[in-house]
C-alpha cells in the first residue's frame, strides 16, 4: 500500500472539488486548478475529504500513481486556499532587479540587461534585492523560481548571482588563501 496515497485529503469549507472527464477541478478563493487523473486512479469525495484509490495496489506503477495523485490534489487544495511563494535574492555589486508590469528587468553583470516575462498565474514583487514569486500552482511557482535562479547561478568564490532566500553558500577560498597557508 502507498503510505501517502491512502491518506485522506481534507477539503476546507471555501474549496469545492468536482471530478469530471479524467480530471479534478479544484476551486477556491484564490482560483481554479485542474489536476489530470490517470485512468487507473479513482477519486471519491465523502465527509468533507477526498479519497484516492487505484485499480491494482499491488503493482508498483499503480502505487506510484496513487501517491502522486494524492500529493497533486493536496497541493491543489493548498494552492487555492493559501497559495505558494518562493523568494530569491540578487547578490552582487551593480546587480539590480526591477518589475515593470509582468516583466522582470534584471541587471546581472552581463553586457546586456536580461528581461524575464512572467507566465500567467504567477505574480512577482520586488523589494530592494529580493524577488518574491507567488501563485496558486506549486509546480509553476517552483519552475519560474528555478528559471530565475538559472539566469545567474551564485558564483562559487564570491557568491554573486541569484540565489534562493535563506540558502547559505559555502564559498571556496581563493588563490590568496591557498598560497598563504603553504
Amino acid at each position: 500500500m502507498s503510505r501517502i496515497g491512502k491518506q485522506p485529503i481534507t477539503i476546507p469549507e471555501a474549496v469545492t472539488v468536482s471530478i469530471e472527464d479524467g480530471s479534478a477541478m479544484v476551486r477556491g478563493p484564490k482560483g481554479v486548478i485542474a489536476v489530470p487523473l490517470h485512468q487507473h486512479v479513482a477519486v471519491a469525495q465523502r465527509d468533507g475529504a477526498l479519497f484516492v484509490t487505484v485499480e491494482k495496489p499491488t503493482l508498483k506503477d499503480d502505487r506510484a500513481l496513487w501517491g502522486l495523485t494524492t500529493r497533486l490534489l493536496s497541493n491543489a487544495v493548498h494552492g487555492v486556499t493559501k497559495g505558494y511563494t518562493k523568494q530569491l535574492e540578487v547578490h552582487g555589486v551593480g546587480f539590480r532587479v526591477t518589475l515593470k508590469g509582468s516583466t522582470l528587468d534584471l541587471t546581472l553583470g552581463y553586457s546586456h540587461p536580461v528581461t524575464f516575462a512572467l507566465p500567467d498565474g504567477v505574480q512577482a514583487t520586488v523589494e530592494k534585492n529580493t524577488i518574491t514569486i507567488s501563485g496558486i500552482d506549486k509546480q509553476l511557482v517552483g519552475e519560474v523560481a528555478a528559471k530565475l535562479h538559472a539566469l545567474r547561478k551564485p558564483d562559487a568564490y564570491h557568491g554573486k548571482g541569484v540565489r534562493y532566500a535563506g540558502v547559505v553558500l559555502k564559498l571556496k577560498p581563493g588563490k590568496a588563501a591557498k598560497g598563504a597557508g603553504g
